[in-house]
């Protein structure tokens, strides 16, 4: 055996020089054994009580969870006057028009725009999770199956707030579903499995790691959305948008939404399974997802959360919150980031009374709070 790894070595590296090898041969035992058992084929390794062969796990995981990927084809009508940056009170006066030769420049005409985007069968009755992004204008929604086969679509609902919308299929026979994991399992390291159609490249696999998890959408200079991300270094590419990103096990762990382009390129983002099946029940059940809001701004302290800003009128004001007031705990947890703050909120829902401790001036206080619906106090 010790002769046969020397041999295989020596092979590898292309050694030539008699007196090479014999210093190859001086390598210890168990380093030479190594090498030999790195070179022999899978087969060899499996005999050798190594369960190798030649389906990998990233393999078995698609398999299991691919045939619920599906292409989502859509349509948009957008409407235009045909002469952009011109007024339209000059576009309106005749003698503009007739002098700059654009006659009928101020009449609107149309055009369809056609998107693509990915979703993810997670209902057997033809329910599709995507982003909301890939539907939102969207006159007419196709989604194309793996199998091939082409089916009309409908938008139950959507959610720019957290970028989810949820499409309906219908089908004579039975729709594959993919299984759906526990994002609040997923570790930084684990594997991670991205499937979709960027560029237009149908069944497309990627594979890389759980970079990081809890990524808040704010840090990355989303300012309109309500998310605490999953960040992989698994490639997500335009077309992916809406697809799921997968663990070793074939779950459905994230639904894919956002890539980072420019400096620091190639980091992708998911919305964790958990949050998007939350919001998709709602989008089901009622046509919408309800976001609760206190209305404040919040700032990082090292002991809580700093009220920076307060809307006149909205709950916190209400209830007697201040600029400058450092909040400790909400619903008699600890508060250490925004964040928390926000999932506290969010967990308490609309219309229910949330506790709130806070500090002024070294004094202990605490406050009652009633979020209300973030539509409407968006209206005031």
């Amino acid at each position: 055996m010790i002769h046969l790894a020397q041999l295989r070595i020596a092979t590898i590296m292309g050694v030539r020089s008699k007196g090479l090898f014999l210093q190859i041969a001086k390598l210890p035992t168990q380093l030479l054994i190594s090498a030999a058992l790195l070179a022999m084929p899978a087969p060899a390794l499996a005999q050798g009580g190594l369960p190798l062969g030649r389906s990998s796990f990233v393999a078995d995981a698609v398999r299991r969870a691919g045939p619920a990927v599906v292409r989502i084809d859509t349509e948009r009508t957008v409407v235009s006057t045909g002469s952009r940056g011109v007024p339209q009170v000059l576009l309106m006066d005749p003698l503009f028009r007739q002098f700059f030769g654009v006659p009928g420049a101020g009449i609107p005409s149309q055009r369809t725009e056609r998107g693509q985007g990915t979703g993810v069968i997670f209902q057997p009755e033809g329910l599709i999770l995507t982003n909301a992004h890939v539907v939102d204008g969207s006159s007419r929604v196709t989604v194309v199956l793996v199998d091939g086969r082409s089916l009309e679509g409908s938008v139950v609902g959507s959610d720019p707030i957290t970028d989810l919308a949820v499409v309906r299929v219908s089908s004579n026979s039975p729709l594959p579903v993919a299984p759906l994991g526990n994002s609040d399992g997923v570790q930084v390291g684990d594997w991670a499995i991205a499937v979709g159609n960027p560029f237009g490249l149908d069944n497309t696999v990627t594979l890389g790691i759980i970079s990081s998890t809890n990524r808040n959408a704010s840090k990355l200079g989303i300012t309109d959305k309500r998310l605490d991300l999953i960040q992989t270094d698994a490639a997500i590419n335009p077309g992916n948008s809406g697809g799921p990103l997968l663990n070793a096990e074939g779950q459905v762990v994230g639904i894919n939404a956002m890539v980072r382009s420019g400096p620091g390129a190639g980091l992708g983002f998911a919305i964790p399974i958990n949050r998007a099946r939350n919001i998709a029940d709602q989008l089901v059940k009622n046509g919408r997802a309800s976001h609760a809001m206190v209305g404040l701004v919040l700032q990082t302290d090292p002991r809580g959360v700093r009220v920076a800003s307060l809307m006149p009128g909205g709950p916190a004001a209400r209830a007697g919150l201040q600029i400058g007031d450092l909040i400790t705990k909400a619903s008699g947890k600890q508060i250490k980031d925004p964040a928390q703050f926000l999932k506290a909120v969010e967990a308490n829902g609309v219309g229910q009374s949330l506790d709130v401790m806070a500090m002024r001036e070294g004094k202990i206080i605490n406050y009652s709070l009633v979020p209300v619906e973030m539509s409407e106090i968006n209206k005031r």
